[in-house]
Parts: structure tokens; sequence; C-alpha cells
């Protein structure tokens, strides 16, 4: 087997991502359908609440259910990647003993297994709390809510993306094995990278060997720089978002959704930096071979990659902003006793001071990981 079960565990961001979206969509779908055929009993004073809640159900979900099924697939596509590049001499030698790329790349369904063990764990655990959660949304005005299981549900929310996101893998392992058996062994895009900085040494003299590592680095690895910006969008959007929303949901599924922010930010935010430190190894132990202190090795692999995590806790603002304003003016448009939604300064700044914080936090303990790197290690790898 060329991917192994080993493997696939290693996803645990993905398995997190999925647990967190399906757990939340589950029981505001459930939810949804349970209350829909209510209408009827509603009286005409309470009809505005009735529709407040199924506007509620369709706006969590919309958000959740796009976003996180956006994040999945962007996680999936870069650890896919990852692997390909850090696999690529034993996928060389499996396709010069005559493997084809459709053969390799059926292994690569087993990557779908992350996404059923937490499509599965958020399904079981969200009807675990079904009583919890229906009662938190329950109104005196309102008929009382029976809970019932709907097997569509079940489908779409835990095979449906399984099948997904197993399909994606086999699709992206494809695209991604489009070289030459000879190019994967060699591993073509390092003795590009080198190439570049020497390349760079002799045009800009001037310029010092650190800083050049560095922009070789960022341009060989286009997705990883994609990956970071996107980990600190994620932080700023759903943070901002959960803390934003409590006038908009009840206090506890405001402290939910604001749970589920932090943990898929985190997340996020984590597998990046693994994988920055996991792709620049060979780098870092060239530096250290070369003299240099641990200080400048740290550097030369996080400093230009500060502007991107800026770049991406702007854009994170500018979007949570723009779709809650769109989700209030559109999905509650018709709901009356809807406060009116400003962009919130003081929770800016709040997650600001978190992102920084946990940033630190995080680089502290990756700069003990830098000193760990071995060229000895790297170099039988």
């Amino acid at each position: 087997m060329l991917v192994s079960i080993k493997d696939t565990l290693k996803l645990v961001g993905i398995t997190i991502v999925c647990f967190c979206a399906v757990y939340v969509c589950t029981f505001f779908l459930n939810y949804y359908i349970d209350v829909l055929p209510l209408k009827n009993s509603v009286s005409a004073e309470a009809l505005p609440l009735y529709n407040a809640q199924l506007a509620t159900a369709k706006m969590t979900c919309g958000i959740t259910g796009g976003v996180l099924g956006l994040i999945a697939i962007i996680m999936l596509v870069f650890y896919i990647k990852i692997y390909v590049d850090t696999h690529s001499r034993q996928l060389g030698i499996f396709k010069a003993m005559g493997y084809s790329d459709l053969k390799i790349s059926k292994s690569f369904l087993v990557f779908g297994l992350s996404t059923f063990i937490g499509c599965a764990l958020g399904f079981g655990l969200a009807w675990a709390s079904m009583p919890f959660i229906y009662s938190e949304m329950s109104i005196d005005v309102l008929p009382e809510v029976a809970i019932n299981f709907h097997p569509i549900l079940l489908i779409f929310l835990v095979f449906v993306p399984t099948v997904l996101f197993s399909l994606l893998s086999f699709l992206f392992g494809i695209f991604a094995l489009k070289k030459t058996p000879l190019s994967l062994i060699n591993n073509s895009s390092e003795s590009v990278k080198v190439y570049k900085i020497k390349t760079n040494k002799i045009e800009k003299p001037e310029q010092s060997f650190l800083i050049d590592m560095s922009k070789s680095s960022i341009r060989s690895k286009k997705l990883l720089v994609f990956f970071v910006t996107f980990a600190s969008f994620c932080f700023a959007s759903m943070v901002q978002m959960g803390l934003s929303m409590e006038d908009l949901v009840s206090g506890t599924m405001g402290y939910m959704i604001l749970a589920i922010g932090l943990v898929l930010a985190i997340t996020a935010s984590i597998m990046s930096l693994t994988s920055l430190i996991r792709s620049n190894e060979k780098n870092i132990s060239i530096m250290k071979a070369f003299g240099y202190g641990i200080k400048d090795c740290f550097l030369a692999v996080f400093s230009l990659y500060i502007p991107f995590l800026v770049l991406g806790f702007m854009l994170g603002t500018i979007y949570q902003y723009g779709l809650l304003l769109v989700m209030i003016n559109i999905v509650f448009k018709s709901v009356g006793n809807i406060p009116s939604y400003t962009f919130n300064v003081e929770m800016l700044f709040v997650t600001l001071a978190l992102f920084v914080v946990f940033y630190l936090a995080v680089l502290l303990v990756y700069y003990f990981k830098v000193k760990k790197v071995s060229i000895k290690k790297v170099m039988m790898d």
C-alpha cells in the first residue's frame, strides 16, 4: 500500500475541521427540518420569532458548512502536496518500476478516512447533545419541537463528504504526479531552489545569504505561503465572527461558535507553522552547518512570512464583517426585532491581541524545534 493508514491519521487537522462542521450543521439542520412543519400551528404574533429561528439555523449552517468545507478542502490539497513532495523519491521509484499515475493515485483514496472519522464523530456527538441544543433554542411562544432522526442528514453529512474528499484526493494525486520518474527521484524543485540561491548571490552580492535563502524558499513554496496566509485569515474571521454573533444568537450558541472558531483557527495555524518547519528542514540544517546561529536560522525561516500573516488577518477581518452584514440584510430581512450590525472595533483589538499572543507562543515552541533540527537526520532522509 503506497499510502498507509498512519499517513492518513496525520490529517488530524482535516478531522477536526470536519468534526466541527458536521457537529454544528447536524443539530441546526435537524432542528430546521423538525420545526419546519410547525408553521401552521404558530400564531401570527409568534411568527416573527419562528422565522428568526429558521433564519438562525440557515445562517449558521451556511457559515459553518461553507466556510469549514472550504477550509477542509484547502487543508487536504495542502497536505497531499506536502506528502508528494516529501515522498517524491519513493513515488518516483514506483513510477520507474512501472506503476502508473492512476494506480499510485488510487492509494490516495485512503485520505478520505480522515474525513469519515471527523464527520462520524461530529454527527454522533451532535445527536448526543441534541436534547440540550433543542432546549436552548426553544421559545415559550412556539410549539414544542420533537427530536426526529433524519437518515438523509446521515448520508449528506457523513458519507457524501467522505466520498467527495476521497475522490478529491485521487484527482489531486493524479495532478501532482504529472512528472517523470527521474524528476521525482531527484526532487527537481530542490535543485531549482539551490540554483536560484546561487544565481542571486552572483547577481546581487550585496544581499546576505540568509535573506537570499528566505526569498528563494518563499518563491519555491507558493502553496505554503498561501496556507500561512489562509491560517491567519481563519483566525481573524472565525474568532471575530464568534465574538460578534453575541447579539444574533443565544449566549450558549455564541460561545459554541466562538469555541469552534478558536479550535479551527488554532488547528490551521499550527498546521501551517508545522509545515513551514518541515519544509525548511534542509535549509535550516545547511545554515547550521555553515555556522549560523539558531536565531539567524529562525529569522531566515519565519521573518518573510510575517507580512503574509498580517495580510491574512486583514482579509479575515474584512471577510467576516462583510459576510455577517450580507447574511443579516438578506437572511434576516423579513424578520423583525433583529439588532443592527456594525463593525465591532473592540472585538478587532481583542482578536488582534489573541492573535499576537498565540503566534508568539507558538513561535517560541518552534524556536526550540529549530534547535533540534539535525543535518545528519536530514541527509539520511
